[in-house]
């Protein structure tokens, strides 16, 4: 460590339309927060292309790519062997967003678990971790993700919101726990509590921008420069600076998407 703060943002959605205005501002933003580099997702038709753009257009952005549960009722044939073809890329780290989402109630959840199943064998057979999204699914995403066999390529249980059991059971699985936005709020008990908990060696921070921007930007747009607030959020309950979870959690990124 040489006292510098170093970040990476493992959860960001870039291409978002609300940064059509200043997208090149809020990567320079990022930059000079001491982001290193940026995940973006691409979770469906609209917005796999837009994140390999990303990709492709700067070295410092790495693309996920895969089919979103709130989306999965749009999922189509040929999509998943589309995403398939996409693994082979450079600059492709992991599948993802995958999971299940009980809050929007948009894909029934039969075809929401079909499309989690199928993807996790995907990760599987081409040796990708997964990024999990688990919105009022805790019990289904982990004995999913135990019938199907996830410890074999793990991943990230992104913006993690459920009990220290259920990160656990995720943590026993070969996943890493990550923490956004919420994990600043005062009020946020729950997330303070399991994250103090996380091994070290299995934490990561994100931001999911441009939703869920930590205190005191809660309710506006959030966006990747804010992983520095995210950070300062896990030095405190860890009792550690600011510098030495940059450093950690950036390790942690870089191992589970081996980065080139």
């Amino acid at each position: 460590m040489n006292g510098k703060l170093t970040l990476i943002d493992t959860h960001t959605h870039l291409d978002n339309h609300k940064f059509d205005s200043d997208r090149e501002e809020v990567i320079a933003r990022a930059r000079e927060a001491g982001v290193e580099i940026m995940v973006n997702i691409g979770f469906d038709r609209e917005t796999i292309p837009t994140t390999m753009a990303l990709a492709e257009k700067y070295d410092f952005i790495y693309a996920a790519v895969g089919w979103h549960p709130v989306e999965s009722i749009h999922m189509q044939d040929g999509d998943l062997e589309w995403i398939e073809s996409l693994m082979s890329h450079p600059k492709v780290v992991a599948i993802g967003e995958i999971g299940l989402d009980y809050h929007w109630d948009t894909s029934p959840k039969e075809v929401q678990h079909r499309v989690f199943r199928e993807q996790i064998r995907l990760a599987r057979k081409v040796g990708k971790p997964i990024v999990i999204h688990n919105r009022d699914a805790h019990e289904d995403v982990v004995r999913i993700l135990k019938e199907e066999k996830a410890e074999e390529v793990g991943g990230i249980m992104h913006c993690f919101s459920g009990s220290w059991d259920t990160a656990k059971a995720c943590l026993d699985m070969n996943f890493y726990i990550s923490f956004g936005g919420p994990v600043s709020f005062t009020n946020a008990r729950v997330p303070k509590e399991v994250l103090s908990k996380v091994p070290n060696d299995r934490l990561l921070i994100e931001t999911d921008s441009p939703y869920l921007a930590p205190h005191p930007y809660r309710g506006k747009r959030n966006e990747s420069a804010y992983v520095a607030i995210v950070a300062e959020a896990a030095a405190a309950i860890k009792g550690m600076t600011v510098e030495e979870i940059g450093y950690l959690t950036s390790l942690n990124a870089r191992k589970c998407f081996r980065f080139d």
